[in-house]
C-alpha cells in the first residue's frame, strides 16, 4: 500500500496543467505501470490535430489546427513503487506561432508496489510545470492524477480522475478526466477505447456544448525493446478538436543493474 504520508504530499503538491482545450504534450492514461529500480526509460509522445479549433484559448496561444505537439519523457525506477520522470523539451509546431519551445515538466509517480500482478491497482502521479506563454498563461502549474483500475482477465478498466489547478484555490481547480478500456489480445496487442474529458472548475461545470470531450481508439504493440501505442481521437463537442492522431514510442534505455542498452 501507499505509505499514509503521501496523503500529505498530495495535498500539499496539488496543481494543475492548464486547461485541455489546447495542443498538448501527452495523450495518455495512466495504469500504474512503472520502470523496474535502477531502469532509465524514455518515451517519446507526439501528436498530430489535422483539423481542429482554429482560434487560440487566449490571446498569444497556439492555434490547434493543423498543430503538432510533444515531449521526450526521461523516466527513472526508483523503488518498486516509486518513479521520477522530467519530460524535456516540450514543443510544438502551429500555424500561428511555427516552431516553439514551450518548457518542462517534473513528474513524481507512486503506485501500489504489487500493480503488475494484481487485479485491483492503484496509485497518483503529481507533475510540476513552467510554461512559456504561448503554452500556458501560468508560468507555473502542476496536475494530481490518482490512479484506480481493475483487471477482469484480459480487460482492463482504467480511471484518472485529474485534477488541475492553476493556483487560483481550491474553488477553480479543473476536473480533467481520462478513462481506458482495453482487451489483450496477446502479449505483443492490445486494443483499447480512451475517452478525454474537461468539464471545468469544481466551482462550476461548463455548459455542456462548451465542455471538452474526445474519444480515441488505441492499439498497444510490443515490438522487441520498443513498445508502440498510437490512435486516433474524435471530438464529441464543438470545444473539441475534430481529430487528433497520437503516437507513443517508448523502451528502457538502461537495465536494472543500471548497464546501457
Amino acid at each position: 500500500m501507499l505509505p499514509v504520508r503521501f496523503g500529505l504530499t498530495a495535498a500539499l503538491l496539488l496543481a494543475s496543467s492548464g486547461a485541455a482545450f489546447a495542443l498538448t504534450d501527452e495523450i495518455q492514461v495512466y495504469t500504474g505501470d512503472v520502470a523496474a529500480p535502477g531502469v532509465i526509460n524514455l518515451t517519446l509522445h507526439d501528436n498530430y490535430t489535422p483539423d481542429g479549433l482554429k482560434t487560440p484559448d487566449y490571446p498569444g496561444g497556439l492555434v490547434d489546427n493543423h498543430g503538432f505537439s510533444g515531449v521526450a519523457e526521461w523516466a527513472y525506477g526508483v523503488t518498486p513503487w516509486f518513479e521520477a520522470g522530467l519530460y524535456l523539451p516540450l514543443y510544438a509546431v502551429s500555424d500561428n506561432q511555427g516552431a516553439t519551445f514551450n518548457g518542462f515538466k517534473l513528474r513524481t509517480l507512486f503506485v501500489n508496489p504489487d500493480n503488475a500482478t494484481s487485479n485491483f491497482y492503484y496509485g497518483v502521479n503529481f507533475e510540476f510545470s513552467w510554461n512559456q506563454r504561448q503554452w500556458d498563461q501560468q508560468v507555473n502549474t502542476g496536475e494530481i492524477r490518482p490512479i484506480i483500475g481493475y483487471h477482469f482477465g484480459p480487460v482492463s478498466l482504467t480511471v484518472n480522475p485529474i485534477l488541475d489547478n492553476n493556483y487560483k484555490g481550491a474553488a477553480a481547480l479543473d476536473f480533467a478526466p481520462s478513462t481506458r478500456l482495453d482487451y489483450t489480445i496477446n502479449p505483443d496487442w492490445t486494443i483499447a477505447v480512451e475517452e478525454y474529458d474537461d468539464f471545468g472548475e469544481l466551482r462550476g461545470f461548463m455548459p455542456a456544448d462548451q465542455q471538452s470531450h474526445q474519444l480515441f481508439a488505441v492499439f498497444d504493440h510490443n515490438i522487441g525493446p520498443y513498445a508502440v501505442e498510437g490512435g486516433v481521437g474524435f471530438g464529441l463537442t464543438k470545444a473539441t478538436d475534430n481529430v487528433t492522431f497520437k503516437l507513443i514510442l517508448s523502451r528502457d534505455l538502461t537495465g536494472e543493474n543500471g548497464i546501457w542498452k
